[in-house]
């Protein structure tokens, strides 16, 4: 029986909502404090392309995703890394290496992209955006210029870590009061602020 796409499971970390740069940074996060990979494998990663595809204007082919490999997954990782530099150095107001946002211009520029238009018959003419680089690699360079467009943008002032215990998720703020990535983290960090109150140390 072959395997199809919808087989892989759930891949990388709980998606949020974010801006993608942010949910990529995510894929590494933490459980009770520890933390995990969420892009191990190449099948990981081609479940998480696949969960965010609707969000993608090059979205890779279930076929691409099937085929995803060693290579791909170091390529997902090196610009995860990237960005999470740059995210970091956003939030911090302070300048991140010249290697580093190299890097990330590299990863723009692996795809070259282009809309072509569709226009068959009386129907309604229907634009695409196309690329001549590997799908998963399009996807990625996506991921890149989506990077830019946030630390270019006004959101990047709203980029926030997550204040729950234990995590390390990043989110972009919505809200002047927003302190977590989620209600679970908002929970836990009243829980543990609650018992610092009342008795002195926080629940494990």
């Amino acid at each position: 029986m072959s395997t199809r796409i919808a087989d892989l499971g759930t891949g990388g970390a709980p998606l949020l909502g974010e801006p993608l740069p942010v949910e990529l940074t995510n894929t590494r996060y933490a459980v009770r404090g520890v933390p995990q990979e969420g892009l191990a494998e190449p099948e990981h990663l081609a479940a998480w392309l696949r969960d965010i595809a609707p969000r993608l204007t090059t979205a890779p082919s279930e076929s691409a995703l099937l085929a995803a490999d060693a290579r791909d997954l170091a390529a997902a990782h090196e610009l995860r890394a990237c960005v999470a530099a740059l995210l970091t150095a956003a939030i911090t107001d302070t300048v991140p290496p010249a290697e580093v946002v190299e890097q990330l211009n590299a990863h723009t520029r692996a795809a070259p992209h282009w809309r072509e238009l569709t226009w068959a018959g009386a129907g309604t003419p229907t634009a695409a955006t196309r690329s001549g680089a590997a799908p998963i690699a399009t996807a990625l360079a996506e991921l890149a210029g989506a990077t830019i467009e946030l630390l270019a943008g006004p959101d990047r002032a709203e980029l926030r870590p997550c204040h729950g215990p234990g995590c390390m998720l990043h989110f972009v703020r919505n809200n002047p009061r927003r302190e977590w990535c989620s209600a679970g983290c908002g929970n836990r960090a009243r829980v543990a602020r609650h018992y610092q109150r009342t008795k002195g140390t926080p629940p494990m």
